[in-house]
């Protein structure tokens, strides 16, 4: 007589075990594969690219494609900043022909920005900063002068903006490079000589204007960016601290703090005054005007800069007023004082040299001489207004 197989208590624990195992490995496989797809849809839900890991490269291997940097780049007309960058802003921007401007920063993994009150940030070897210039559209596809954007990248995308170009400032050994990078389709490409780009801007209420944009070439961007003359170093322009001192947009937080709380600035010290966010009238006339000015003129108009020689200061520090051009004439302005005597003549902006150079876009009179086609008119009313506050007389 056949008696049934028994098996002991102990074999049977093997195998429940192992089909245990294999089920739980099957399991996993299936929620992973989920997984994947969950994020999948996620990204192509919000408008975003999977987040891209940001390549250093050496001076002698500049590529030609933008997104071989892996800090910006386009997907399906979608723009993308890499996760291990940073976008900020600046309380008051330098003013571009009306382009918005997308502003990232990337530093090398476990390294730090030195904080100095008053000069740039000392930021380390392998730093790169990125500004991408665009322009809004209407659904005409005209390009505006006016948006209401906030700064998030995440909307960015080809069929609301026009990239004209990316310009990349890239910490070497030797010091700073820069980069321009031309949009062409999905890409934008390495252009060494600069280019122009004719576009038409409409704005409501006024006539479209028509212009020759200017990207730079890499000789170009030195007549602003070697900020001291004797030098000739290129430097950042925008990373000071009265330029970041705000809150920024995209993250809600103090872009200083933030950057220290992240490990990415050390030795913050006292802040020196915070420049005036642009368009914030609950500041001081003087505060708004001395700040644009700042970020437009003061890197040529400081104490070491390429336009010392006129004796004209505009960057934001303690300077007389006759060094701001009050009751000052013009030591070699030529047709660029416009038949005026003083740079600044209280009370009346229409007598003024500064306010003349603002309001033309004569290449042979306007200042600033480079970065712009176009009047900035509300820059020049910010500044005629506030020439026309300031008392006195000049004898």
């Amino acid at each position: 007589m056949n008696r049934p197989t028994v098996r002991s208590p102990a074999k049977q624990t093997r195998e429940q075990r192992v089909f245990v195992e294999q089920a739980q490995r099957r399991a996993k496989r299936v929620a992973n594969g989920l997984a994947t797809l969950l994020v999948a849809l996620l990204f192509s839900a919000c408008g975003q690219n999977a987040p891209t890991n940001v390549t250093f490269h050496a001076s002698d291997a500049y590529p030609e494609r933008l997104s071989d940097w892996g800090l910006v780049s386009l997907d399906s007309g979608q723009l993308s900043v890499s996760d291990q960058a940073i976008v900020y802003e600046l309380n008051t921007p330098l003013f571009s022909d009306y382009a918005l401007k997308l502003r990232t920063l990337y530093l090398p993994e476990g390294t730090q920005a030195q904080f100095h009150p008053e000069q740039t940030l000392a930021l380390p070897v392998g730093s790169v900063i990125s500004k991408t210039f665009l322009y809004p559209k209407n659904t005409s596809g005209q390009l505006l002068t006016s948006s209401g954007w906030n700064g998030d990248p995440n909307t960015i995308n080809t069929a609301d903006f026009e990239l004209v170009e990316t310009r990349l400032m890239v910490r070497q050994t030797h010091g700073w490079d820069a980069l321009p990078y031309v949009w062409t389709g999905d890409d934008a490409y390495l252009q060494l000589t600069g280019t122009i780009r004719r576009l038409t801007l409409a704005s409501d209420g006024a006539p479209e204007q028509t212009l020759n944009y200017l990207v730079p070439s890499t000789n170009q961007c030195a007549s602003c960016h070697a900020t001291n003359h004797t030098t000739g170093e290129l430097q950042p322009i925008g990373i000071k601290a009265r330029h970041l001192d705000r809150t920024n947009d995209v993250y809600h937080r103090n872009q200083l703090e933030h950057w220290a709380e992240r490990g990415w600035l050390t030795n913050v010290s006292s802040k020196p005054q915070a420049n005036a966010v642009w368009g914030d009238t609950t500041q001081t006339l003087e505060h708004q005007a001395r700040s644009y000015l700042d970020i437009n003129c003061g890197h040529c108009h400081n104490a070491d800069g390429a336009a010392d020689t006129s004796g004209l200061l505009l960057d934001y520090s303690s300077h007389p007023m006759s060094a701001l051009g009050v009751c000052k004439p013009p030591i070699a302005a030529g047709r660029g004082s416009g038949g005026h005597l003083y740079g600044i003549v209280p009370g009346h902006a229409e007598d003024s040299i500064l306010s003349f150079r603002l309001a033309t876009n004569d290449p042979g009179m306007m200042m600033p001489e480079l970065g712009r086609s176009l009047v900035h008119t509300q820059g020049l009313t910010l500044i005629n207004r506030w020439i026309d506050s300031l008392e006195g007389q000049c004898l």
